[in-house]
């Protein structure tokens, strides 16, 4: 059955190292480029074209559209929620959007995804449920914004999430889902190509919030049948750990230090692992690698009884915490 995901992986791959360079010279010539050295986050040598956002989407859309599996349901409403983050974020990759605007972009696709029927509902209140996707959708949105900080990692920790989803959506009999999950990991191979180190190119805003978006709204679509709610529930926490506890770290140590939350810095958490005598490639790696162990926890515990299911959630919950602490104590003056 999971055959015929191969070849939506592959166009979304060959696509996007097709795209890219037509990207890039689009980005140039529209004065879509990162300046060095601009804002102190800004540590690259040479001006890098921010085109990255562009190839992707354009992937995902023109593979569903040509196959036809745009038009199924759950795609449709992803995708089309989907727009106005790309959109807002081309225009601060262009322009330069305040944290404010770049919400209103991010709200304005979760009520359209939230008005297509994808919102949690696992609760006996509609209204905690929408609460909590819109706190959810703008996390994970700005958690992919926020980790996008060195070349290679926000689009592999994307890759990751998406492989992971496509197992899982298959275990669930969600072949939609797991047709778009194929489509996001192919087009995030293809992007590790251009983004790697030394990158040819920068996902930009345009292209890290539109990968949080739809990776935060396939989670919400994502609804295994069989299994006991209380054993699946953090499936999509723990495919997504990474940015998520990358956030997390960043908001209580500027919280601790009186710094705004939402500008960029240099004290994300693989900057801290620079800090700590990593090579860039070794920070980027281990985080990588983190991601990948706690997507395999979260398989590890789906079929598991509750209590224990439950358990290792905590412990692998625990067990971060534990490590964002010894992070902490590297502290940026």
């Amino acid at each position: 059955m999971i055959l015929q995901y191969f070849m939506p992986l592959f166009a979304a791959t060959v696509s996007v190292l097709l795209l890219t360079p037509i990207c890039i010279k689009t980005a140039l010539h529209s004065k879509l480029i990162d300046i060095p050295n601009s804002a102190p986050h800004k540590i690259h040598k040479v001006p890098v074209p921010k085109a990255g956002g562009l190839a992707i989407a354009l992937t995902i859309f023109l593979v569903t559209l040509t196959s036809g599996s745009f038009f199924t349901s759950d795609i449709r409403s992803i995708l089309l929620a989907s727009i106005p983050v790309f959109l807002f974020g081309i225009m601060d990759d262009a322009k330069g959007l305040s944290a404010p605007w770049k919400l209103l972009g991010q709200l304005v696709g979760a009520i359209l995804l939230i008005w297509q029927g994808i919102y949690i509902k696992m609760f006996e209140s509609s209204i905690l449920g929408i609460a909590l996707t819109l706190f959810w959708l703008a996390g994970i949105t700005n958690a992919f914004n926020l980790v996008d900080s060195m070349d290679g990692l926000a689009v592999g920790l994307a890759a990751n999430a998406g492989a992971f989803f496509l197992l899982v959506t298959v275990d669930a009999n969600q072949p939609d889902l797991t047709y778009l999950s194929a489509v996001i990991l192919g087009s995030c191979v293809g992007m590790f190509y251009f983004n790697s180190v030394p990158a040819k190119t920068f996902l930009g805003d345009s292209g890290s919030q539109y990968l949080g978006f739809i990776l935060a709204a396939l989670a919400l679509a994502y609804t295994p049948p069989g299994l006991p709610q209380p054993s699946s529930w953090f499936v999509p926490i723990l495919l997504l750990s990474v940015p998520i506890f990358d956030t997390t770290y960043v908001v209580l140590s500027r919280l601790r230090r009186g710094l705004p939350i939402y500008k960029a810095g240099q004290d994300h958490i693989y900057h801290r692992l620079i800090g700590l005598g990593m090579s860039p490639n070794q920070a980027v790696t281990t985080m990588h690698v983190s991601a990948f162990i706690t997507s395999c926890l979260a398989f590890i515990a789906l079929p598991l009884p509750p209590l224990w299911a439950n358990a290792v959630f905590f412990f692998t919950i625990l067990g971060g915490f534990y490590m964002l602490l010894r992070l902490e104590t590297n502290r940026i003056r």
